[in-house]
């Protein structure tokens, strides 16, 4: 047919080509001429021998002589970690969460007690206002009338007012040593019914004071704005501990605290479970 004696016409491919780079090439830099030992000074790997070398940094935090205060403290750690502690005890690990010891420092930092001089400066204050007002022939009452809540601190102090139940909320440090001072307070304040909470630690509540520690702190009343404050604080004080007793107090479980093993004892209970694995999986040979 005319179709089949038709020459195939060649396809011409067309090449194709990459496109140039966004940026030009980097020339290659000219052969630097090489620098000349000087035969004088012999080129020696560093060693660090005595007398030799200046030693790397190295983390000598192992090698520290710690002052007997902090040996103390660990070691106490250490034990409270490892010995099995009754729920009596093991309740001031559970310490108040950030927010809520946040917000509540906030509110104690304003009732902080007057210094020695504002109260002074304050008394003077008063008495010239009186001083004035008997010139100008005015009625001066005797007392000012004007409530002046402050925190209240010393453990003799707290207990008196928990249990005369005018304390309206107690504020018990975690850390005090002997801890026999406070162990018996979450007691009483749930007896009595009086809000409390266990918080982050001794030298914090001492700042809020004047002092360097302090073992509790109460508040007995606060102003008339802070008192939306104060009720969300009282209430989840009571949610998380006064309504806690029976899991708290009465040894249920996961009350006890202690009875942890170190990482060396760990790592050798782990390896013998391992090996008693490997032997009952062990085919016996009848």
């Amino acid at each position: 047919t005319l179709l089949t004696a038709m020459p195939k016409e060649k396809r011409v491919t067309k090449s194709t080509k990459v496109a140039a780079a966004p940026y030009e090439a980097p020339k290659k830099d000219a052969a630097k001429p090489k620098k000349e030992n000087n035969p004088l000074f012999e080129s020696r790997a560093r060693a660090y021998g005595i007398g030799i070398g200046v030693q790397p940094k190295r983390d000598l935090t192992r090698f520290v002589k710690w002052p007997l205060y902090v040996k103390l403290q660990r070691k106490r750690r250490v034990l409270y970690d490892r010995l099995k502690t009754p729920p009596a005890i093991n309740q001031f690990t559970r310490t108040l969460d950030k927010n809520n010891a946040t917000s509540l420092f906030k509110l104690l930092s304003k009732y902080r007690p007057e210094e020695k001089l504002a109260r002074q400066k304050r008394l003077l204050e008063s008495a010239k206002h009186r001083a004035e007002a008997v010139k100008a022939g005015k009625t001066v009452e005797k007392k000012d009338t004007k409530k002046h809540w402050t925190v209240k601190y010393g453990i003799n102090h707290i207990t008196a007012l928990v249990e005369s139940k005018r304390a309206t909320l107690v504020v018990i440090a975690h850390d005090v040593d002997p801890v026999e001072l406070v162990i018996w307070l979450p007691a009483l304040c749930r007896k009595l019914q009086v809000p409390y909470v266990i918080v982050k630690g001794k030298a914090r509540l001492g700042a809020v004071v004047g002092k360097k520690t302090a073992t509790a702190l109460a508040l007995v009343g606060v102003n008339k704005e802070d008192e939306a404050d104060f009720a969300q604080i009282a209430t989840s004080a009571k949610e998380l501990y006064n309504e806690r007793y029976d899991e708290i107090r009465l040894g249920k479980a996961g009350t006890w605290g202690g009875g942890l093993f170190g990482a060396k004892s760990m790592a050798k209970r782990a390896k013998k479970a391992k090996a008693e694995q490997k032997d009952v999986k062990k085919p016996r040979v009848q």
